[in-house]
Order: C-alpha cells, then sequence, then structure tokens
C-alpha cells in the first residue's frame, strides 16, 4: 500500500497528495515524506532540508518564493495545524501553463499536501489564526538563488478567499511582472 493518494493537477507535474492514515484506539500514524514513493511522482535528489512556518494572524500571506537554477527546488507541503490556501504558480520559461497558478486548501484535517516541482512560486495563506506548515526541500536554501513575485501582482491575478492581510516588508516590496520576465529554466 503506498503512502499518499495521489491527484495530478491542472498545471503539471504540479500534484496533490493525501496521507493515507493508520489510526487505531492510540491514536494514528502517517507519513509525510517517502522517497521512494515521490521519485516515482517527480521528486528529485535528496530531502535536503526541512522547514517549519507557523503564522499566527489569519489572512495573512507568505510568498510568492522560488528559488532560480542551479539551486532550483521541488517541495513537499504539508499543513499540520490549521488552514491554508496553498498556491503554486508556473514560472516555467516556454511553459504552456506560464504564469498560471493553482490553488487547494490545506489542513491538519484534509492531510493534504502539494508537491511544487522545479519552476513554480509558491506562497500561502492563513485561513486560520493559527497555521503551521512543514515544508520538505530537495535543495538547501541559496539566498543568492532567492527569487519571489508580489502576490498582489495583477498579472498573476491570484484569488485570495480573504483580504489579504499581514506581508512582509519582502513580500510586498517584490516589483511587479514586466513583459520583459520569460520565466526561468529549470
Amino acid at each position: 500500500m503506498t503512502s499518499f493518494l495521489v491527484q495530478d493537477l491542472s498545471l503539471a507535474p504540479l500534484k496533490l497528495l493525501e496521507r493515507r492514515v493508520h489510526a487505531d484506539e492510540r491514536g494514528e500514524f502517517s507519513r509525510i515524506f517517502c522517497a521512494e514513493e515521490l521519485s516515482a511522482l517527480g521528486w528529485q535528489g535528496p530531502l535536503v532540508q526541512v522547514n517549519h512556518s507557523r503564522t499566527m494572524a489569519r489572512a495573512a500571506v507568505r510568498g510568492m518564493h522560488f528559488q532560480l537554477p542551479p539551486h532550483a527546488e521541488m517541495k513537499l507541503v504539508t499543513c499540520l495545524r490549521g488552514e491554508v490556501w496553498d498556491v503554486a504558480v508556473d514560472i516555467r520559461e516556454n511553459s504552456p501553463t506560464f504564469l498560471k497558478w493553482h490553488a487547494e486548501m490545506l489542513s491538519a484535517q484534509n492531510r493534504r499536501a502539494m508537491l511544487i516541482p522545479q519552476g513554480f512560486a509558491h506562497g500561502f495563506q492563513a485561513l486560520t489564526d493559527e497555521a503551521e506548515l512543514l515544508y520538505c526541500h530537495s535543495q538547501a536554501y541559496a539566498p543568492q538563488s532567492e527569487g519571489g513575485m508580489n502576490p498582489l501582482d495583477p498579472r498573476l491575478a491570484i484569488t485570495w478567499p480573504l483580504e489579504v492581510g499581514a506581508l512582509s516588508l519582502r513580500d510586498a516590496g517584490q516589483a511587479l511582472l514586466t513583459d520583459r520576465f520569460k520565466g526561468i529554466r529549470t
């Protein structure tokens, strides 16, 4: 039996995973990451870094973040507490879905995770007053390769479910996209 139910999403190769839970009178067990199973879904390389975020303000937005090659990364994003509107934007050069976005509600209750491939920007909006995420990364954070997009950019036209609340100075200060942005090569 596999650890995940897998659904292909509208922006290939973006995937939604739902953890299978094994429960008994003691509680529950589920696997968050399995390199063998995820490699069949496109996971490249080892699990290099695991990060945790805690957002304490409903409607706060974090994102849209990515890393440029040669440090482009895949991410497996899982919600451990609360609920988030998790968004991935295709920023691959020459992609038929360039600058299109897809979002899923991730929560502790639905046990869903997004498998975000290289060449996608990622961000989320907290739908509850406390939201905790766990991120599994295929590459280590490289500040010199850090990239970002303004989550309110009209060219992206992301439909946030709540009026956007708190934004970091970094995220709010990201320049709006121009026609000069042709995407990134992965």
